[in-house]
């Protein structure tokens, strides 16, 4: 019997979902739901513990098992729940000797002395075996897989809890990654997505110090007979030359970039205890745009960040022209306890949720802009499940046929409905 999994949060988390389930099942584990929480927000948390207790109330014979970024960071929280019968921490959730105990204490009765198996994630060095061996998650059968290359971080971010859920910055080496992705192609994979937490840190804690770029120029060399290649978020004060250059040179990488932006104004970057300016920002993406024309750009951004004035905030708002933004991901400011952006003054809740909205609007307008000029052109489309694709843009497509998922098409773009363009 498959164990059951719950998942909250991010693409790794999904990751690591899958990899968690396949031990908790070779473990043997019955009847059992596992939990990966996530801690981003205070209200993702709550969700967390909301579903907890509706898996039990659901099916009161069910044990559950909770893990993930929130149950490392205050697993007690977690173990005083009388739903939970284990919690796990990040590393505890990926070896197979702790779903093998986890298994022996549920069956046997109570595991009170032994009901929160979470160890220090600050010590940490190695990167997870899942890293390398887990199954890459695929959307729309095998038509992307996620590959892990990095996790944890370095960086402490006011308004972040993440590197105390995922440690400090770890690598996969390189031969490693370009052994799984070679299988991955070999499965017949049409795309390959890298990612990690700090994805463009990739490689500081490795011998020689390689950067995220000299992984691509591997990736790119070494697996002929992958077709695509994209990048999930990018930290832009990371970025290297060497995957500068590939970003210029090389159509097999994708020409869509997603970056962690936050803010644009440079009291509130600095507030946040981001590392680049808004000029930075700015410049990095006319430099790309520069580079790689067809370059689509998507970013993070927080509306209503502690102190933020309506002044602070028209600059965020000016960022999305400015950068030339296609595809916002909005946060709504959510304090975390323990931060320092937690103890700042905060901006009225009302004024975050408009704010937000303002955002958001500012984003379906520049994607609207985006749609209307990819009318007429032809763009390779990467066939989805459900009669889509996406673009090398990563803009999504309704296909004007059924294909099998993983099929790249060239197809001409005749119009759009706001939300996808539509193929002729």
């Amino acid at each position: 019997m498959t164990v059951e999994v719950v998942t909250f949060g991010c693409r790794l988390n999904a990751l690591d979902s899958a990899s968690a389930q396949a031990l908790a099942t070779r473990a043997g584990l019955e009847r059992a739901v596992v939990v990966n929480t996530c801690a981003v927000t205070a209200e993702a948390v709550k969700q967390a513990r909301q579903s907890i207790r509706r898996l039990k109330r659901e099916d009161p014979s069910r044990r559950i098992v909770v893990t993930g970024c929130a149950a490392q960071i205050d697993p007690s929280a977690f173990a005083g729940m009388e739903e939970v019968d284990r919690v796990l921490g990040t590393a505890e959730k990926l070896d197979p000797a702790r779903w093998a105990e986890t298994r022996q204490a549920l069956d046997f009765g109570s595991i009170a002395d032994e009901q929160i198996a979470v160890g220090d994630i600050m010590s940490v060095r190695e990167s997870a075996p899942h890293l390398i061996d887990g199954v890459g998650e695929a959307i729309g059968g095998r038509t992307r897989a996620f590959v892990e290359v990095q996790t944890g971080c370095d960086h402490r971010c006011t308004f972040c809890v993440i590197p105390f859920g995922r440690g400090n910055s770890r690598s996969v080496p390189m031969g490693a990654v370009v052994e799984r992705v070679n299988r991955l192609v070999e499965d017949g994979y049409g795309e390959i997505v890298l990612t990690g937490v700090d994805l463009t840190s990739y490689g500081a804690d490795l011998p020689g110090a390689p950067r995220l770029g000299t992984l691509v120029r591997a990736l790119l060399t070494h697996c002929p007979g992958m077709r695509r290649l994209r990048l999930s978020s990018l930290d832009a004060v990371e970025v290297d030359d060497e995957l500068m250059a590939a970003i210029a040179g090389e159509e097999r990488l994708m020409p869509h970039l997603h970056l962690s932006l936050q803010a644009g104004d440079d009291l509130i970057l600095k507030r946040m205890k981001r590392r680049h300016s808004r000029a930075e920002a700015i410049a990095f993406c006319a430099r790309i745009r520069r580079l790689r024309p067809d370059v689509v750009f998507g970013a993070d951004i927080i509306a209503g960040f502690p102190t933020e004035t309506e002044a602070h905030f028209r600059r965020s708002l000016d960022l999305v022209d400015a950068c030339g933004l296609t595809h916002l991901h909005v946060f709504p400011f959510s304090p975390r306890p323990g931060t320092p952006a937690a103890r700042m003054p905060q901006v009225a809740a009302e004024t975050v949720r408009e704010r937000a909205r303002r955002l958001r609007e500012k984003g379906a307008g520049a994607l609207l802009r985006h749609l209307a000029a990819e009318v007429g052109t032809t763009r390779e489309v990467l066939a989805e499940r459900g009669g889509v694709g996406r673009t090398p843009g990563f803009t999504p497509v309704r296909l004007p046929r059924p294909v099998a998922p993983g099929t790249l098409l060239s197809l001409r773009i005749a119009g759009h409905d706001g939300a996808r363009l539509i193929a002729a």
